[in-house]
């Protein structure tokens, strides 16, 4: 190849990659944890923050950086007014499991279905956890992939930032 088409190819996926870590969220076509069809585009939170988290039922750090999540949700919402939703991703055989994996774990925030993977690849996640946070305009402000024991407690000081109006750098 020369270097020219190695150059395009280039700047076409980080331009893709760019949108998805920077733009506004895309308008994606899934589910609810009811089966019902939802358009991300509903994904909004009144000008105030939205943590957008991605997970599975086999995955054990999404499910641990879940539950710390909701341990900490009332007091997260009452100080910032802070919104999560969290996306499945697990496929359509296994999407049973999450509902009663919600409710076994009293996960308190909404919960949606992507099922083909439309809104994953979307938003350029190849690893779960992979959370994202939005701001009051529903851009992509910050992210990361993985979880460890207290990594929730960054994340909300990158809320309590946004909120207040400083860099979150």
């Amino acid at each position: 190849m020369t270097t020219r088409v190695i150059l395009l190819i280039t700047v076409f996926f980080l331009s893709f990659n760019l949108y998805s870590q920077k733009g506004e969220i895309p308008s994606v076509d899934i589910q609810t944890i009811y089966g019902e069809s939802y358009d991300t585009n509903e994904i909004s939170n009144d000008g105030k923050p939205v943590i957008l988290s991605f997970w599975a039922t086999w995955c054990k750090p999404c499910i641990k950086e879940l539950s710390a999540f909701q341990e900490v949700y009332s007091d997260w919402q009452e100080e910032t007014g802070v919104k999560v939703v969290a996306v499945s991703i697990d496929n359509a055989r296994s999407t049973s499991k999450v509902l009663p994996m919600v409710k076994g774990n009293g996960w308190e925030f909404k919960v949606l279905l992507d099922p083909n993977g439309n809104f994953k690849r979307a938003m350029g996640v190849n690893t779960i956890p992979h959370t994202f946070l939005l701001n009051g305009d529903r851009e992509v402000v910050w992210q990361h992939t993985s979880y460890s024991e207290g990594s929730e407690y960054q994340l909300i000081e990158k809320v309590r930032k946004l909120t207040r109006g400083e860099s979150l750098d």
